[in-house]
């Protein structure tokens, strides 16, 4: 399931720099203009329900949940991390979803596209910023997308396994979807053992938990 584009109504941005005081930098517009606009996250929706309440949640409460797991689980890390510089991964890496939507793991349709659509989506959120900080809000999206540092892998395994414990929390979640089996699922989450072969040894023994338990469908 992907999340639709945005209306044309919602196309403008939320906070133009010409509608702020006039008395202020330039620089310091855009900075409060892209703060703003990224208050959309809070309404895009993931498909995994919360722990806590009867709904699902949204991508700014993933992304706050994966630098607080970041923080707590750091020391399981393959390779010793900059933790400051995994929670910049974390807490940028969906902002493209304002646009691009998000692509369940298991929506083999909405991949086909996936890329392309977030690849437009931070050409345009980014652009937002001045220079030097559109460019580095791009370049940790891309080290996050690219996973060539133990940072990415790091903040790429929390990606997936925060997804997993809402999942075995409330019984099996998105496992249930058609189509998902335990097999399936080991596969689209093997990335984990690249951030921490600890934290996927754990994630094996909860999916075969979860199996056992009648949660997730046996292949």
């Amino acid at each position: 399931m992907t999340l639709p584009p945005q209306t044309p109504a919602q196309a403008s941005e939320l906070l133009d720099p010409a509608q702020q005081p006039q008395d202020i930098p330039e620089r310091l517009a855009r900075q409060i203009g892209f703060i703003a606009e990224v208050d959309r996250l809070k309404t895009v929706l993931r498909l995994s329900p919360l722990l806590a309440a009867d709904r699902r949640e949204n991508d700014a409460e993933h992304s706050w949940h994966l630098a607080l797991m970041v923080l707590v689980l750091a020391e399981y890390a393959n390779e010793p991390v900059d933790v400051e510089r995994t929670l910049k991964l974390v807490l940028v890496h969906d902002l493209v979803e304002i646009h691009a939507g998000d692509t369940c793991l298991f929506d083999d349709v909405g991949k086909s596209d996936q890329a392309e659509r977030e690849q437009a989506a931070a050409d345009r959120l980014f652009a937002l910023l001045t220079k030097d900080q559109e460019e580095e809000f791009r370049a940790l999206w891309d080290e996050f997308e690219a996973r060539r540092t133990p940072e990415a892998r790091f903040a790429k395994a929390m990606d997936r396994l925060q997804p997993l414990i809402l999942n075995f929390g409330n019984q099996g979640g998105t496992w249930r979807t058609p189509g998902v089996t335990e097999k399936v699922v080991r596969e689209r989450t093997s990335v984990i053992g690249e951030g921490s072969r600890e934290l996927w040894s754990y994630t094996e023994k909860m999916l075969a938990l979860g199996a056992e338990r009648g949660w997730i469908a046996r292949d």
